[in-house]
């Protein structure tokens, strides 16, 4: 996972109009800053072509297996992480790894990545930059989606909430289909792009896969229990998180069921642009915790509620705090699709 880099400080040079970065033997500028958090940060880039080249038979054409994802323009999305310590050095690495064994079209492809070692410096005590380059999504997240829609009072319809909710149905069901079956673990609006374009549905594509792990796992005591719980406070959303991540029984069997908790809250907020448990808490507080875990779940009120009732039980079905008792994905695409005949314009 070797790169070329110009210079440890070309990054903060090119956000201020100098420098390029190199990922491995392709180079390129930045053009600005799509976000942030935590030790990580988001850069829109451009590829820079070498005289002799052109897109067709740039360096990153040849690396990309599949063509469909590089830019007509050459623009991509690149993620900078620094690190600090092995801890998080071995959570970029396993990333990398996670991200190389999913290929489906609603399921974000990494293209390339690199991880240097560098000095520290006056300005953090990391010890590594990891780059891991992505096509870019300029239309945002289906949290700035909502957000913005919920700030206008404007709704998805019902036709656009579906065929939203199916794509992110088809990106898990590749996940949880693998052998051994992978569970995406912060399924939810932030991790969802969505690219809209005029007369056509919204395209939906699942991101961010640093919490995704196999699904399965055998829970034989107090201590394992504990340590599960823990390890999904750290990297699992709370809103969006299963009741038994919350509060694990000392024998468990937990599985890929775990995503269609997330894939409930999440179709939920779609349509209502906030999670069920957050809305259900509304202003006058009291414990996220309990009322996952008591699948406290209120429709917004109104004379006129801008969703069929069908979808209304559909989240209902997907929140059973019993996970035994969950649908599984391909119980939730066979009924996604019945509504979709039932509701498509």
């Amino acid at each position: 996972m070797g790169c070329t880099f110009s210079g440890l400080n070309a990054l903060y040079d090119a956000v201020n109009g100098g420098g390029d970065v190199w990922i491995n033997d392709n180079r390129f500028r930045i053009v600005r800053q799509l976000g942030e958090g935590g030790f990580a940060y988001v850069f829109l880039v451009k590829e820079v072509m070498s005289d002799s080249s052109s897109a067709s038979a740039s360096g990153l054409a040849k690396k990309v297996k599949d063509p469909s994802h590089l830019s007509d323009d050459g623009t991509y999305a690149m993620k900078k992480v620094l690190i600090q310590n092995n801890e998080q050095l071995q959570l970029v690495r396993e990333e990398i790894r996670v991200s190389s064994l999913f290929s489906h079209p609603n399921l974000l492809p990494l293209l390339d990545h690199a991880i240097i070692a560098v000095k520290p410096t006056q300005e953090g005590s990391w010890n590594h930059e990891a780059y891991l380059l992505f096509p870019v999504h300029l239309d945002g997240t289906l949290l700035d989606n909502t957000t913005a829609m919920k700030a206008k009072k404007e709704f998805f319809s019902t036709s656009d909430v579906l065929q939203i909710f199916r794509q992110l149905c088809a990106g898990l069901k590749h996940m949880h289909s693998l052998e051994p079956p992978y569970a995406h673990n912060d399924v939810k609006p932030g991790n969802v792009l969505l690219t809209c374009r005029k007369g056509q549905p919204p395209l939906s594509i699942l991101m961010d896969f640093g919490s995704a792990r196999p699904a399965r796992k055998q829970i034989g005591s107090r201590s394992e229990a504990l340590q599960l719980q823990e390890w999904a406070s750290e990297h699992c959303s709370a809103p969006f998180r299963a009741p038994e991540l919350w509060d694990c029984p000392s024998h468990a069997d937990i599985d890929e069921r775990t995503d269609i908790w997330s894939l409930g809250c999440t179709l939920y907020a779609i349509m209502y642009g906030v999670s069920p448990f957050e809305y259900a808490l509304g202003e006058s507080g009291g414990s996220l915790q309990l009322a996952i875990v008591n699948a406290q779940i209120k429709w917004p009120a109104g004379p006129k509620p801008p969703y069929p009732e069908a979808l209304h039980q559909f989240v209902t079905w997907m929140l059973q705090p019993q996970a035994a008792v969950r649908p599984c994905i391909d119980d939730i695409i066979i009924h996604v699709d019945k509504l979709i005949s039932k509701f498509s314009q």
